[in-house]
C-alpha cells in the first residue's frame, strides 16, 4: 500500500496504490475515484456491536468500506468531508489517538476502536472518546486546516482542545484551564490541553468549533425559509452535501 498526498494543505487527496489482491478499509463516503479493476466490500468491521461503538461512541461511520484490487495492481483516491491537510502514520505495533472523525484509511491488518476518554475528553469538548488506532500499516487520516507536527521529548506542550488531531501512545493529556477562570470564561480560549511525555503530536491550524461559532451568528434567521437556506450554506461551507 502506496500513499500519495497532493494538493495540501487546503483540500487534500490522498492517492492510495494496491498491488494484486491487497486491500485497504476505509471510512464511509471517503472515496473520491477509483480504477475500474477494484473491488468494494461494504460491512460492519467488529460485528453489529463493534460497528455501533465506533458510530455511537467514535463519531465514524456505521459501515467500513473495503477495497480490493482485483488481477493486478489499482489506485484509489480519496478525501475527507472537511478542506484540510491528509497525512500518514507507518504502525509498527504502536498505538495512535485520533481525534473522532480525523480517521480516513488503513489496511485490515489495523484495528480501529473507540476508547474512553473520561472526564479529560468530556470537559474538553472533544467527545467521550478518542478512536484507538493499532496494528501493523499505513493509517491516513486528515484534520480541518493544515497539519502541524510537534515533537515533544519530556517538556510540558498547552494546545487549545479544538485543534488536536492525533498523538502517541508514549503521550498523555489533562484539561485543564487556560487560565484564572477570568481568562477562561472572557479570552476565548476556553480549555486547554497540556501533554506530557515523548513523541509526535499532530495539530490542526484551524478548528471546526470557533468556525461553527463565527458562522452560525451570521445564518439567516426566521421563517423556515430562511432557516432552510442557511442550513444549505452551513452544509456547503463544512464540505457537506
Amino acid at each position: 500500500m502506496r500513499v500519495d498526498v497532493r494538493y495540501q494543505p487546503s483540500y487534500s487527496l490522498a492517492i492510495v496504490g494496491l498491488e494484486a489482491e491487497e486491500a485497504v478499509q476505509a471510512e464511509g463516503g471517503a472515496m473520491v475515484s477509483m480504477t475500474a479493476n477494484i473491488e468494494i466490500q461494504t460491512g460492519m468491521k467488529g460485528g453489529v456491536f463493534g460497528a455501533l461503538k465506533r458510530s455511537v461512541l467514535g463519531g465514524e461511520s456505521l459501515f467500513f468500506n473495503t477495497f480490493v484490487s482485483r488481477g493486478g495492481a489499482g489506485e484509489i483516491t480519496m478525501a475527507p468531508a472537511l478542506p484540510g491537510d491528509i497525512s500518514s502514520i507507518d504502525l509498527k505495533g504502536e498505538t495512535l489517538y485520533l481525534q473522532s472523525g480525523s480517521y480516513l484509511a488503513s489496511p485490515p491488518t489495523v484495528n480501529v476502536d473507540p476508547t474512553w476518554g473520561g472526564a479529560r475528553s468530556f470537559f474538553g469538548s472533544e467527545g467521550l472518546f478518542l478512536l484507538k488506532v493499532t496494528g501493523q500499516g499505513t493509517t491516513v487520516f486528515s484534520s480541518y486546516g493544515a497539519i502541524h507536527a510537534v515533537q515533544l521529548d519530556g517538556q510540558p506542550y498547552v494546545v487549545d482542545t479544538g485543534h488536536v488531531v492525533a498523538f502517541g501512545g508514549g503521550l498523555d493529556f489533562n484539561v485543564r484551564r487556560v487560565g484564572g477562570w477570568k481568562s477562561t470564561l472572557l479570552s476565548g480560549e476556553g480549555l486547554v490541553c497540556e501533554f506530557r511525555g515523548s513523541g509526535t503530536l499532530y495539530l490542526q491550524t484551524r478548528s471546526t468549533q470557533s468556525f461553527l461559532q463565527w458562522l452560525i451568528p451570521r445564518l439567516p434567521q426566521g421563517g423556515a425559509s430562511g432557516g432552510g437556506r442557511g442550513g444549505r450554506l452551513l452544509g456547503g461551507m463544512l464540505g457537506g452535501q
